[in-house]
Parts: C-alpha cells; sequence; structure tokens
C-alpha cells in the first residue's frame, strides 16, 4: 500500500504515525513545502512575549523522527497538480527546479489553511506582517525590536495574545475588528464586556466596527492604519483576520463546504474513494448543530489525523465530530469555551436560550475565593445543551472539557445540574458551580 501525504503540520503528523504504527509495512511519503513540521503556532505570542526562550520547543516532531518510523520525507516539496481519478499527483522540488509525476494507492490532504488576506493597499508594506507559521513568527520577532506603535488587526484569539504579548514588552498596541465585540466567535457580550475593560485597563487602544481600509507607508514601511473611522499610527502591523482553507488542489474533484473546506464522512474520507482529509483544510463534524462547519484549530487537525492512519485500511474508528473546545489565557483570566455561543446559534440553524450566572468557585469560608463567569447555551424544546462558556482568575478551564463532553454525549440542561460531582471545600461547593448553572437555567424556564 503506496499512501501519498499532502502537508504534514499538525493532522498530517498524527497520520503519518498512527498509519506507520498500524501498518509498518505501508510505503508512505509526505511532501512538504516548507522546511519544519509540527510547529504549534499557538505559542507564537507566548514567544513574542518573551515566556517561551527558545522557539525550537513549539515543534513536537521533526522530519527525522517520521523518517526514522519508516516514512520517506519530502520537504521544500511543493504539489502543483492533484488528479484524483488517475491517481496522481505533480510534485516539485523546491531546491533543483525538478517537476515529477508520483502515483499513490491513497492520498491524505492535509493541506492546512492560511491566513485570510485582504486586497488592500499597502500590504507589500515592510513590517506588515502575517501570523500563522515558524517563518511568520521568526519576521515578527526579528522586526518587534524597537517598535513602539503596534498595530493588531483581528481580535479573535491569535489578535488577542498578540496584544498581551505585545504590552508585555512595553509596545503601544492598538486592536482593531470590524465586528462590535473582540472574541465574538467563542464568547457572548457578558464576558466579552468584562475582558475589554480589562483591555483598556491595560492600556490598549481597542477600536472595534471599524473596518481596515488601507496600509500607509513612508519609504517602503508601514506607518499607520487607514481604517473606515480614523488613521492609526504603527510601526508594526499584524494581520489575524482569520484563515481559509487551503484547497484549491483538489478544488471541483472532492465535495467542498462554499468557502472550500472539504467535506469527510466519519472515516475521514472525501467524496472520493481512496482520498481522505484531515485538519484545516477541512470541514468538522459538529456536534451542536449535527450538521458542517469550517473550525480550524489544533485538537481537532490532530484527532482527525490520528482518526485517517486509523482508517486508512477499512472503516475501524468512527469520528466523534467536535465541539470545537478552546482555552485562552488574558490578563489573569482562565477563559473556556466549547459549541455555539447565543449570538452564533442561530448561524446554525438552533434556537437556543441561555442563562448566565457568576458565583465563587468554592465556599466563602475559605481564606480565599474566586468568581466564576459562566453561561451555558440550550435549545429551547429539548434543553439539551449546546454551548458553555467559562472564565475565572481561578483555573476553570477543564470545566469547558466537561461541558464539550456533555455535547458531545447529548447532556441535557437536568442531566447537568444533576450530575455527580465531588464536593471537597479547597476544590468547589456541595453542588459543583456547573451543577449551579445548570441549576439556574432549570429555575429559569420554571
Amino acid at each position: 500500500m503506496k499512501v501519498v501525504v499532502i502537508g504534514c503540520t499538525h493532522a498530517g503528523t498524527a497520520a503519518v504515525k498512527t498509519i506507520l504504527a498500524d501498518h509498518p509495512s505501508a510505503e508512505v511519503k509526505v511532501y512538504e513545502r516548507n522546511d519544519n513540521i509540527s510547529f504549534l503556532s499557538c505559542g507564537i505570542a507566548l514567544y513574542i512575549a518573551g515566556q517561551v526562550k527558545d522557539p525550537q520547543g513549539l515543534f513536537y516532531s521533526s522530519p527525522e523522527e517520521l523518517k526514522k518510523l519508516g516514512a520517506q520525507v519530502h520537504m521544500r516539496h511543493d504539489v502543483l497538480n492533484v488528479n484524483v481519478a488517475d491517481k496522481t499527483i505533480l510534485v516539485k522540488d523546491l531546491l533543483s527546479g525538478e517537476e515529477f509525476v508520483e502515483n499513490y494507492d491513497k492520498l491524505i490532504v492535509t493541506t492546512g489553511s492560511w491566513p485570510i488576506i485582504p486586497d488592500l493597499d499597502g500590504l507589500d508594506l515592510e513590517n506588515v506582517q502575517l501570523c500563522k507559521n515558524y517563518q511568520h513568527a521568526k519576521d515578527i520577532f526579528s522586526r518587534q525590536v524597537g517598535k513602539k506603535k503596534v498595530v493588531i488587526v483581528g481580535a479573535g484569539y491569535i489578535g488577542i495574545e498578540l496584544v498581551e504579548a505585545f504590552r508585555r514588552q512595553g509596545s503601544e498596541v492598538t486592536l482593531i475588528d470590524a465586528q462590535e465585540r473582540i472574541l465574538n466567535k467563542y464568547l457572548d457580550k457578558e464576558i466579552t464586556d468584562i475582558l475589554e475593560a480589562k483591555l483598556i485597563e491595560e492600556g490598549v487602544q481597542l477600536k472595534l466596527n471599524e473596518k481596515v481600509k488601507a496600509f500607509l507607508g513612508e519609504k517602503g514601511k508601514v506607518s499607520a492604519v487607514q481604517t473606515s473611522k480614523a488613521s492609526y499610527p504603527a510601526d508594526l502591523v499584524v494581520l489575524c483576520i482569520g484563515f481559509r482553507p487551503n484547497t484549491d488542489l483538489v478544488k471541483g474533484q472532492v465535495e467542498t463546504l462554499a468557502n472550500g473546506a472539504i467535506i469527510v464522512d466519519d472515516y475521514m474520507q472525501t467524496s472520493v474513494k481512496d482520498v481522505y482529509a484531515a485538519g484545516d483544510s477541512c470541514a468538522v463534524n459538529y456536534n451542536p448543530n449535527n450538521g458542517h462547519a469550517y473550525i480550524p484549530l489544533a485538537t481537532n487537525a490532530v484527532r482527525m489525523g490520528f482518526l485517517v492512519g486509523k482508517n486508512i485500511v477499512g472503516e475501524k474508528m468512527k469520528y466523534r465530530g467536535t465541539q470545537a473546545t478552546s482555552g485562552l489565557y488574558l490578563y489573569g483570566y482562565n477563559i473556556g469555551a466549547t459549541g455555539v455561543t447565543e449570538a452564533s446559534a442561530r448561524e446554525y440553524g438552533l434556537d437556543v436560550d441561555s442563562v448566565y450566572l457568576e458565583d465563587n468557585y468554592r465556599p466563602e469560608f475559605m481564606p480565599s475565593t474566586e468568581k466564576v463567569y459562566m453561561k451555558l447555551v440550550y435549545e429551547k424544546e429539548s434543553k439539551r445543551i449546546v454551548g458553555g462558556q467559562m472564565m475565572s482568575k481561578y483555573d476553570v478551564t477543564q470545566s469547558a472539557n466537561t461541558l464539550s463532553l456533555a455535547i458531545q454525549t447529548h447532556q441535557t440542561v437536568e442531566d447537568l445540574a444533576l450530575v455527580d460531582f465531588f464536593f471537597q471545600p479547597v476544590y468547589d461547593r456541595p453542588f459543583n458551580y456547573l451543577n449551579i448553572l445548570a441549576q439556574a437555567a432549570l429555575a429559569k424556564e420554571n
């Protein structure tokens, strides 16, 4: 069995390792256009802030490791064309310029995603940066020195983390987003209001509901960002608007969403036999609405890549879907979220209600405690849990994992209200704060 893997970051790395563990005699060939694999881009902000000293620690695998496992790894090789009918790919060696055709028995498309780049004047100015891969991380790190005024475009997770990272280094930071709230895909207004106030308190210039129109420059270097409302001086600009699936190679050959994300079944197979896909190039099977969604996350990528390996020879292990569970640390707040927000539920065709609650995570008689800000989103008719958000100075992020499991297993508000959590006053109340949150939802319904 000859398996060809296109792209090898998270999903590709997981697929290769699993295939070779389960099928050591398989011929596995990897083609990757970059010179590295498995880079954790979520660590870029930690690197910029100086919390991670050596960026090599942000890699968890290497071409050498995959070669030792038995893979034939071809770095700096760009796949130019895929023909699923003929089961061939056209490859270019970026070092020698040589082009050649490779055939396969099984094809794995793990080509990932790429930042959304707006069509704006000034994109080619020096110090206008993307933030995705290892090269971007090195560029940002080298160019941040002496940059007093930094503008971040995009208030998602990456943008928000970069804001704190640059503030830690003493830069003046302006955060611009076209939406009315930060982190609007992950959190509802009750929680983002608190975080926005914290950013302002920390000296961040928060410019929401403003659309970037152009990047202005002097002598080839960026000097300002022009928006729909004003112009903001900038020595360095980082674009974090979002990501799109990198799937042009198979466009028109496999079934996709409108944005190009590849649709896979429960065993990671595309609409074409012997063609598998995983990671940011794919749509995920989204449990809150039992449909498809495009949610690029490393956790999804690794899990899907693992499943490709398990199912490359027969349907052996079914995909359980995802809730897009995520975590964030921002200025002392531990934040966890899973499933839909109240605001996003309508986009997925869900008719929901919600309850928001603030309570201490453990009894007041303890020497100290911390407030937990929490929200539960559930279907109106069935009372099935479809989303949840948690935030506290105390680390409550694992509770987002608990809510994720509740969504995946179709738990209702009543189930969560009465689920058996332990009580120990060092850790929680006689009723855990998740119990209390669900009980508040029951009280609202009654």
